[in-house]
Order: structure tokens, then sequence, then C-alpha cells
């Protein structure tokens, strides 16, 4: 049997670390990357069959090295990173043009590029594009218009990328709040411990992954019953 490849970005912490080592408990091979080169491999030093590729997914030379860390084929790809902008959230009003900028750069120019250099590996495999959304893609949550209108149009590009490769599962998936850093940052000085652990949204995504659900967005809640998350 061959063996799978997920290339995940933003796995070096939260939800891409903690899909990571789920993937690689099934024995996929991954290619991951972080920004930060030693959380990075701290992230990733008791998994097996991985590649660890750190930068940032906004140089498109590093999407370069990732497509070729990745090779012919691919059988998923995760577009995970993602750039919350200022903290704390400012108003729109407050909002700079070169900060929103920043933010449209990692969460939407990136991911498109990056399903783009690999999209000869992804047809290759018949495999799946999964890219991480939010519920600020579609309410509306003071201080959060740059993040929230970055992940409506990333929502956006995920379903026209489905309808235009209707041989593909292309999937965008809002998991829900979670007790992460960008979270956090977002409620600088709070306590976010209420939020479930990212490892609570792992089950949702493996069954996506194991599923035969049509392209589209999908809520991680919907996706398995709230007993088994």
């Amino acid at each position: 049997m061959t063996t799978r490849t997920a290339l995940i970005t933003g796995a070096s912490r939260g939800l891409g670390r903690a899909l990571a080592a789920a993937l690689s408990d099934r024995g996929w091979h991954l290619v991951v990357d972080g920004r930060d080169p030693a959380r990075l491999a701290e992230a990733v030093s008791s998994l097996r069959r991985v590649t660890a590729v750190p930068g940032d997914v906004a140089d498109p030379a590093h999407r370069a090295a990732l497509a070729e860390a990745v090779g012919p084929r691919l059988d998923l790809l995760v577009n995970n990173a993602s750039e919350l902008g200022p903290s704390p959230l400012p108003a729109l009003a407050d909002l700079r043009p070169e900060e929103l900028q920043h933010v449209l750069d990692v969460n939407v120019v990136a991911p498109l590029a990056l399903a783009q250099a690999v999209l000869p590996a992804l047809r290759a495999a018949d495999g799946t594009v999964v890219d991480i959304s939010s519920d600020a893609a579609v309410e509306a949550y003071a201080g959060w218009g740059g993040y929230g209108a970055s992940k409506a149009a990333l929502d956006q590009l995920t379903a026209v990328l489905a309808v235009e490769n209707p041989d593909l599962r292309i999937y965008a998936v809002d998991p829900g709040d979670m007790a992460t850093d960008m979270h956090q940052a977002a409620f600088p000085g709070e306590d976010i411990s209420d939020r479930p652990a990212p490892e609570t949204v792992v089950p949702s995504l493996l069954a996506l992954l194991d599923g035969a659900r049509p392209s589209g967005r999908y809520r991680a809640a919907e996706l398995v019953p709230a007993a088994s998350r």
C-alpha cells in the first residue's frame, strides 16, 4: 500500500500540530512548515516520516520549497497557517492598509498560490484540499474585520477551486473557537482556557478525510457527534 502524503502549513502549534500528530499515528508521510524553526523542530521531534521546512507561507521561495518537498504525488493539502493581524484587534477605522495587506497575503494569497504549486501532485493522487476557515468569515464581530474578510475571501477561493477541479475534494472548514496562541492574541490578558483544545477538532477533520462528503464548506461541529470530539 502506498504511503499517503500530507502537506500541512502552520504545523508547529495549534490545530496544525494536532492534525500532524494524528496523521503521523496513521502512518502518513508529512511535509510541514512553521515560521519558528526551533518550535517546528520541537513539534515534529516525536513524529515519524516527516519533512519539516521552516518558513513563511507568504514567501514565494518557501512555497516553492514546500512543493519540491512534496514530490510528484500529494494526497492532502491543509492550508492551516493564518495571520490574525494586530493585537489587540483594532476597529476597521484603525486598521492600517499595510496590516490588512499582510493578513491577506498570508490568509488568501498564500493558500491559493500553494494550491497552484501542488495542483499537479494533488491531481496525480486524486487528492484533497482543506482550507481552515473561521466563523468570522460569515459573522460580523467588532475588531475581526480584517481577519474575517480574509477568511471570507478564502472561502470563496475554495468554492471556486472546487468547481474548477471536480475530480478533487476541496473543503473549507470552520473549526470553531479553540485555545490557541492566535486566539489568545485576539483576547490579550483574558483567560481563554474555557475554549476547546485544538485536539478536539481533529476527529472532525479525520471524519471529513475518511468520508465521501462533496466539496464545500463545513463546520467541524457538524462533522462528528459531540461525544466523539
